[in-house]
């Protein structure tokens, strides 16, 4: 926190506000979560400014609990499949409920995940439950609580999923259940808790999605 500045507000005509949700409600109401990708290359710019993007969440007391891991090696994405695939086998086989298996079903997924080494780029998202003041400042090095990990890094992974539809991409959320395979192939350190894997890509052109419903405004909120 470096004090405070004047905030940069841009207050919009009612027509234009309305305009403007409608436009991007009807945009991200075409964001849909996509298994079959295509392996063509994505400018690393768009990348970069979703992640950009991304940190720009709120954050309790603004310690930024999150850290991004871009992945584009083949090898890399391979070893991460293999890992995957593996806690998916144990999940499908061991884990997961009858219940859980049976609401699965109808999206038709199983162990095997081609995406990840298929997809160009995953995005590793890491909840970091400490943070360390910075070199160069006073009391550097010393380690600071952050405050609603789970809520910042949820947020921030949302707008990250947004920008990126945004940016005409589509993308896959995956959680293989653990994920500490991650901190082993991504170097990360053992204060950081693997919260999810992004898949971004193109989809492939033959790419299909299931047919679902959304809730409609009276199911999804309440106004008192």
């Amino acid at each position: 926190m470096k004090g405070f500045m004047p905030l940069a507000f841009e207050e919009r005509p009612v027509a234009e506000m309305k305009a403007r949700a409608e436009e991007f409600y009807a945009l991200m109401c075409r964001r849909r979560t996509v298994r079959d990708f295509s392996d063509r290359e994505i400018p690393g710019d768009v990348i970069e400014h979703a992640l950009l993007t991304a940190g720009s969440a709120p954050s309790g007391a603004h310690r930024q609990p999150w850290h991004f891991v871009v992945v584009t090696d083949p090898g890399k994405k391979a070893a991460i499949r293999e890992a995957a695939e593996h806690e998916e086998r144990e999940f499908y086989g061991r884990r997961a409920t009858k219940e859980w298996l049976d609401a699965l079903a109808p999206l038709g997924t199983d162990a095997s995940k081609p995406f990840l080494t298929t997809a160009p780029v995953l995005i590793a998202v890491f909840l970091r439950r400490f943070t360390f003041v910075p070199a160069g400042e006073e009391e550097e090095g010393k380690r600071l609580k952050n405050y609603y990990t789970s809520e910042s890094v949820g947020i921030a992974t949302g707008l990250l999923i947004g920008a990126l539809h945004n940016a005409g991409l589509a993308t896959l959320t995956h959680t293989p259940s653990p994920m500490r395979f991650l901190n082993a192939l991504l170097d990360r350190p053992r204060d950081e808790r693997p919260y999810l894997l992004l898949v971004a890509g193109y989809p492939a052109p033959d790419s299909r999605v299931p047919v679902l419903e959304r809730y409609a405004l009276g199911e999804l909120a309440t106004f008192v």
